[in-house]
């Protein structure tokens, strides 16, 4: 119960800076049901009237203008009662939204290999829309049913005891049995959310796999896996249905019983001389008013069990902290104009698996280093911890004589230029692909990193040069020209740490040789560390490490280490032997 409290306060936060729309809309609410319980009172005088001979024609005029102008102005008025509160609802919608995205992408890279991209990007679409319909609609219908009730009730008390006691007695069997339906919808609306996520992240993978799934002609087994998670979803949504829907035959019922029950008691009390005509009108007309919201509570709370399901699914996300963050102490960093960097005694374990040991590494500002190892030696993961999208476990990571945790992410990120082997393009142009980084970069300042980058030639063949929008992912580029580009990304932004990895692995042994020669100028004004397997690319590294098992087992210049037995030799001595054949 008090960790339902605490999440209906975290909720509240969103709701709360919208409480003087919140508190319009009700007033509004409160004005339209006061001219609709209004209303009926013209139809007791009228009938009353004509029943008793005392109202002429003249009167009967004035009292239907007046009926009429009452019905007008709760109509007018009513489009504002809905309105104010979906107004309500969207802006909520809109800030859960917001702080979630901005939530999850302060989150570590260990979150998303947890969460699958479809269920995410379920929780930000469906289980935020879920929330906002909750507080919106759900907000409107359950203040108008408080306030029909409160004066349409009052109003019966007034006219007949006896018939509005009858009546409020149904009242708490009828809210008991929606109760009994509500817990059930939340239960299956879970079910149906968590089946969505799955499904999205199966769609997902799919399309983003579609070249691999084709090429081993995979589309009948795929089909057969759609279709069975398919069928899971419209089980799943068959039996929130057969839940949901019995709410609304069930008001129904209430109704009906209580209408027939007021004929019953009401005509014979008319009949008796004990109750007007006009007054068992007036009281039916009150009972009709409350007709939608009596109807509208199974679907009301249908709405409240969906957003507070949903709310769940959110607000799990919301509680897990970013394990990499700004701490408390975080100050200003260190100068940027010398920036050595020191990894004293790093090691990095994650979920049990030692990846990174005992790492001793000092890199002068300015210095060019070369990484190199076997295939899962720790090359990637050493990388990672510059720009902390991963934190050690042992030791630390000093730039500029400063803990890499002690420095703002923002700042330290800044100084920062990365170019990954396996880059990630957006559907976007190339332009703006290549300015990803550094936003406010020139024309000038894209085109000298494209060059850098050994674009241009295939800029020329692009239907529309650098404003061509790229495919989802990158894919209409080949996987040399990604990485390319990758490169041309991180040289735009001009960084004091230019990190790159692996990224000539798909191109030719010709392109790389142009690459690395226009790179040298770069390479001389920044320090910079490169991830390869390829010996070329390592020769003219000023320091060439080694890493086996998460251990450097190796280090020195080119020269040093062909001459030393070791994995640098072999992996010399192997390309040599194949560009020989």
């Amino acid at each position: 119960m008090s960790a339902d409290r605490s999440s209906w306060r975290r909720l509240w936060r969103y709701v709360a800076p919208h409480g003087g729309w919140i508190v319009l809309g009700m007033g509004v609410t409160l004005v339209t049901v006061g001219f609709n319980i209004a209303i009926p009172f013209v139809s007791r005088h009228v009938i009353d009237g004509l029943a008793a001979g005392e109202l002429g024609r003249g009167s009967l005029v004035r009292w239907l203008v007046l009926y009429a102008a009452a019905t007008a102005l709760a109509t007018s008025v009513s489009y504002w009662m809905r309105w104010l509160p979906l107004r309500v609802g969207h802006q909520v919608e809109a800030d859960v939204r917001g702080e979630l995205f901005d939530h999850l992408t302060g989150l570590e890279r260990d979150f998303f290999r947890e969460y699958h991209t479809g269920d995410l990007m379920n929780r930000l679409a469906s289980d935020v829309r879920s929330v906002g319909m909750g507080v919106g609609q759900g907000l409107m219908q359950n203040s108008r049913m408080v306030f029909v009730l409160v004066l349409g009730f009052g109003v019966m008390f007034s006219l007949n005891r006896a018939l509005a006691t009858m009546i409020l007695v149904m009242v708490p069997a009828m809210v008991g049995s929606f109760m009994w339906f509500a817990r059930r919808i939340k239960r299956g609306h879970l079910a149906v959310q968590e089946e969505l996520s799955e499904m999205a992240s199966f769609n997902q993978e799919t399309f983003a796999g579609i070249q691999t799934v084709k090429s081993f002609a995979l589309e009948g087994r795929w089909l057969e896996r759609f279709e069975a998670r398919n069928r899971e979803l419209m089980e799943n949504n068959l039996r929130l249905a057969r839940v949901h829907e019995v709410t609304r035959p069930l008001a129904g019922l209430w109704f009906g019983l209580s209408s027939v029950l007021v004929l019953l008691v009401g005509g014979r009390m008319v009949i008796e001389g004990r109750l007007s005509l006009g007054s068992l009108v007036q009281f039916n007309q009150y009972l009709l008013y409350m007709q939608w919201p009596l109807l509208s509570v199974g679907w009301v709370l249908n709405l409240l069990q969906r957003a507070w399901a949903s709310w769940g699914r959110i607000d799990s996300i919301m509680l897990r902290p970013p394990t990499i963050r700004d701490e408390a102490g975080t100050g200003a960093g260190p100068d940027a104009e010398r920036l050595d960097i020191v990894l004293n005694g790093v090691g990095l374990v994650v979920g049990g698996m030692s990846l990174l040991e005992d790492i001793h590494l000092t890199i002068p500002a300015g210095m060019r280093v070369g990484i190199t190892g076997p295939t899962g030696s720790g090359k990637t993961t050493l990388l990672s911890l510059l720009p902390r999208l991963m934190d050690v476990t042992a030791g630390a990571v000093r730039i500029g004589g400063r803990d890499v945790r002690e420095i703002p992410l923002g700042e330290l990120r800044g100084w920062i230029g990365m170019a990954e082997q396996e880059p990630i393009l957006f559907s976007d142009t190339l332009a703006n692909n290549i300015r990803f980084g550094a936003p406010d970069a020139s024309e000038e300042t894209i085109l000298t990193a494209a060059d850098l980058a050994h674009l241009h030639a295939d800029v020329e063949q692009l239907p529309r040069q650098f404003e061509t929008l790229m495919g989802e992912r990158g894919v209409t580029l080949s996987g040399g020209q990604r990485q390319r580009t990758s490169i041309g990304r991180a040289l735009s932004r001009d960084p004091r740490i230019l990190i790159l990895d692996d990224v000539l692995a798909a191109v030719d042994t010709e392109t790389e040789a142009a690459i690395l020669g226009k790179l040298q100028e770069v390479f001389s004004t920044r320090t910079t560390l490169l991830a390869s397997h390829r010996v070329s690319t390592l020769a003219g590294m000023d320091l060439i490490v080694v890493l086996e098992n998460g251990r450097i087992t190796q280090r020195g210049t080119h020269r040093d280490l062909i001459r030393q037995p070791g994995y640098y030799r072999r992996l010399h001595e192997r390309q040599q032997l194949a560009a020989a054949i």
